[in-house]
């Protein structure tokens, strides 16, 4: 495969597009991004540069290779249980709050637990709240659980929604009982047990846009998320947020990230070795 290198002036106006297009910022000194994921793109349209590549991308108006672009930019970095700590919160604190609080009083109603991962990636963090609830004892059939995540990426929603995993996947943050458990192994590769499929709820969605037709949310994830925007732009997905999230409801964020200098809507609080937001009272 032959390596093209993107000039300063094509950097410059395509980092701009995907911006346009994702969101998705990158600085001055990531031009290594676009050579190594887009290079297959490139060689395999023939482009000879990347202001070709832009150019056929523009004038695409089925945006089949925006989308594909979109695709190859996005981090997808994801993975089971990931950080742990968020997994423990939810478990011990979040979860047995909100069903002391949601399940209605002397009537037949079930209670109700709406959670929204935002930039889902795969889907590997919302099945590991789906196995979280199972192992806290909570029955779906009890309950009205609705497990939400979407991501920009056309391909990561594809492999959430049909929830298989490679032996790569799998061996990151599961051990041999949960994949067991929760897991049917088909050939070289295990598919997610139809009881947590059922938990969990899949579409694209581009952070950037208005958040209509959401309803709201007991819990919203947004972790790992921000790093990859501008501050205004963080600030307008924060303010965003906190349309759609109850009252009483919680955010949760990177363990390493902050909202310090984007938001002064939340107040920290802090359980266990874990931290959680929820609107000033």
């Amino acid at each position: 495969m032959t390596k093209i290198s993107v000039t300063p002036a094509e950097f410059k106006d395509f980092s701009k597009y995907i911006l346009d297009i994702s969101g998705i910022s990158l600085d001055v000194g990531k031009e290594y991004l676009l050579e190594t994921r887009l290079g297959s793109i490139l060689n395999r349209l023939g482009c000879g540069s990347f202001m070709e590549l832009l150019r056929m991308a523009k004038s695409d108006f089925k945006k089949s290779l925006e989308n594909e672009i979109i695709d190859a930019i996005s981090t997808n970095e994801t993975y089971f249980f990931r950080d742990k700590s968020p997994f423990q919160l939810l478990q011990h604190k979040i979860f047995p709050d909100l069903i002391d609080k949601r399940t209605p009083k002397a009537t037949g109603l079930k209670p109700t637990i709406r959670l929204w991962r935002a930039a889902n990636s795969t889907g590997q963090e919302i099945y590991s709240i789906a196995m979280t609830l199972l192992e806290m004892g909570v029955n779906p059939k009890d309950y009205n659980i609705r497990l939400y995540g979407t991501d920009i990426s056309d391909a990561a929603i594809a492999q959430a929604s049909y929830g298989v995993y490679n032996k790569f996947e799998v061996a990151r943050g599961l051990d041999p009982g949960r994949l067991n458990k929760y897991f049917d192994k088909q050939d070289d590769r295990y598919k997610i047990k139809d009881e947590l499929r059922a938990m969990a709820q899949f579409k694209k969605m581009n952070l950037m846009k208005p958040f209509a037709g959401m309803g709201k949310f007991d819990i919203v994830l947004c972790r790992n998320v921000m790093i990859y925007f501008t501050t205004e732009d963080r600030r307008k997905i924060y303010q965003n947020i906190s349309t759609v999230l109850e009252p009483d409801g919680y955010l949760l964020i990177g363990s390493t990230e902050s909202l310090v200098n984007d938001t002064d809507l939340y107040v920290s609080n802090k359980y266990l070795n874990s931290v959680f937001y929820q609107f000033k009272s």
